[in-house]
C-alpha cells in the first residue's frame, strides 16, 4: 500500500482565491484589510517565513506592514511600536516573527499586542477562548491542519489522535481541536514512555517535535493518517520532516509530505484569521 499525499500546497492554493475574493468584498465595502508584520534580528529562517508572509498578503490582496529591527534593539521600542499598531484601526492584525533575541520576554511581546488583532493565537486571552471551545483565532498551523483533515474527509468522531509535541504553538492547540470534534487525543511528549506504543494506536498521527525523520514506518498504524508539522534541514541541506517519509508512505493511507504539506495551509491561515478580524468590524 502507498498512502495518498495531501497536498498542501494544491489546497492552500484553492483558499488562497477564496481569500482574495473575501479581500476584494471588504474593499468594495471601504475596508482594506492590513496585516503588520514585525521581525526583529537576522535569523535567515525567520526572513523566510516573514517574506512568504508577506507575498501571500500581495497576492491575497491584503495590505501589509512590515517592520524589521536589529537584534540589538531595545524592547521599549518594540513594544511602543506594538502600541500604535493597536490603536490603529486600519490595522487588523498583528504578528511578532517567533523566535526573538533571547533578552526580550517572548510572553510579554506576545501579550502586548491586542488580543482582537493577535491573528496567531498566541495572547493569554485567546488561548483562554480556544481551551472553552469558542476561539477568536485558531493558531495557524492547527487551523491549517484541520483544513487538511476536513479536505480529505478524515472521519473524526471517536478516532484515536496521537500528537507527538506538546508545544503552545502547535501541540496544545491541536489536542484541543481534536477533542472539541469528539477523537480520543492522547499528546506524547519528550518523557513519554515507548513512543511507538502509542503512536501505534493513533488513526491520526500528528508529529510536532522538531527531530528529523523520527517516526519511522513501523511506529504507524496502517491506514492511518499521518500529518507532519516538522521542518528540519538535513545536514546535506535538504528539507525533511519529523516522519520518514519514504518508509511512513508504505504503511499510513493519507500523508502529507515535508515541503509542501502544512507549510504553506499555515500561512494561508494567517491570511483566513486577518481577514476574519477585518470582517469583524463590518456593521
Amino acid at each position: 500500500m502507498s498512502a495518498r499525499i495531501i497536498d498542501g500546497n494544491a489546497l492552500s492554493a484553492k483558499l488562497r482565491d477564496q481569500l482574495a475574493a473575501r479581500a476584494a468584498a471588504l474593499k468594495a465595502r471601504g475596508v482594506i484589510p492590513c496585516l503588520a508584520v514585525i521581525l526583529v534580528g537576522e535569523d535567515p529562517a525567520s526572513q523566510v517565513y516573514v517574506r512568504n508572509k508577506v507575498n501571500g498578503c500581495d497576492k491575497a490582496g491584503i495590505r501589509s506592514l512590515h517592520d524589521v529591527y536589529a537584534s540589538d534593539v531595545e524592547p521599549a521600542v518594540v513594544f511602543a511600536r506594538i502600541a500604535e499598531l493597536n490603536a490603529d484601526p486600519g490595522v487588523h492584525g498583528i504578528l511578532v516573527q517567533l523566535s526573538l533575541p533571547a533578552r526580550f520576554d517572548a510572553a510579554a511581546v506576545l501579550e502586548a499586542i491586542a488580543p482582537e488583532k493577535d491573528v496567531d493565537g498566541f495572547h493569554a486571552e485567546n488561548v483562554g477562548a480556544l481551551m472553552q471551545g469558542k476561539p477568536r483565532f485558531i493558531p495557524c498551523t492547527p487551523y491549517g491542519v484541520m483544513k487538511m483533515l476536513e479536505s480529505e474527509n478524515v472521519p473524526l468522531p471517536g478516532a484515536e489522535a496521537v500528537i507527538v509535541g506538546r508545544s503552545n504553538i502547535v501541540g496544545k492547540p491541536m489536542a484541543m481541536l481534536l477533542l472539541a470534534r469528539n477523537c480520543t487525543v492522547t499528546v506524547c511528549h519528550s518523557q513519554s514512555q515507548d513512543l511507538g506504543f502509542h503512536t501505534r494506536r493513533a488513526d491520526i498521527l500528528v508529529a510536532a517535535v522538531g527531530r528529523a525523520r523520527m517516526i519511522a514506518g513501523d511506529m504507524i498504524k496502517p491506514g492511518a493518517t499521518v500529518i507532519d508539522v516538522g521542518i528540519n534541514r538535513t545536514a546535506d541541506g535538504k528539507l525533511c520532516g519529523d516522519v520518514d517519509f519514504e518508509s511512513a508512505r508504505e504503511v499510513a493511507g493519507l500523508i502529507t509530505p515535508v515541503p509542501g504539506g502544512v507549510g504553506p495551509m499555515t500561512i494561508t491561515m494567517l491570511l483566513t484569521n486577518t481577514l476574519e478580524a477585518a470582517e469583524r468590524l463590518l456593521p
